[in-house]
């Protein structure tokens, strides 16, 4: 058996956890509908991206509690960003000028979006994918800014969703 490429190993095991998720989100939007589905599945991403971040840090051999300039962030990110972000989820991450953070979904194409138009709740939808980019930024313990702020999901009304995360070092 021939042992996969590190670029389709990653993608089959982000499809398998994307999967689960979105599987997960399903079964609680039944069970108790979707503003308590937004709440656990924030509390979920919250708690997870504290370990997610101690163990990514821990691989990479990060030392310290938090990351101290915006090379060090760069260069965490863009570890993270490989393994993390395939290319199905259609998303980049970029870093337009020092201190920023840029991201950006092809129109209409961001995985959460045409997932929760199928379950036919995107209107009431709190976004999990730029919050658990968030909740990744306050782990490391980087002090930012968003703009714009985003809760609801951005597509809703222009097809669009990109944004700036302001970093303070």
């Amino acid at each position: 058996m021939a042992v996969p490429e590190k670029e389709k190993l990653i993608t089959l095991l982000n499809k398998c956890w994307m999967t689960h998720d979105g599987l997960w989100f399903y079964e609680c939007l039944q069970e108790m509908g979707i503003e308590k589905t937004n709440r656990i599945n924030k509390a979920a991403i919250k708690a997870l991206a504290e370990i997610e971040v101690g163990r990514i840090k821990k691989f990479l051999g990060v030392e310290g509690e938090r990351l101290d300039t915006f090379a060090e962030f760069k260069d965490f990110l863009a570890n993270v960003t490989e393994f993390f972000i395939p290319d199905f989820m259609n998303a980049s991450m970029s870093f337009p000028r020092d201190n920023v953070l840029h991201w950006e979904f092809k129109p209409e194409e961001c995985f959460a979006y045409k997932g929760m138009q199928g379950m036919g709740v995107i209107d009431d939808y709190e976004c999990g994918v730029i919050y658990r980019v968030e909740c990744w930024i306050e782990s490391l313990g980087i002090p930012y800014d968003i703009k714009p702020s985003v809760k609801k999901c951005l597509m809703i009304d222009s097809g669009k969703c990109s944004g700036d995360f302001i970093l303070h070092f």
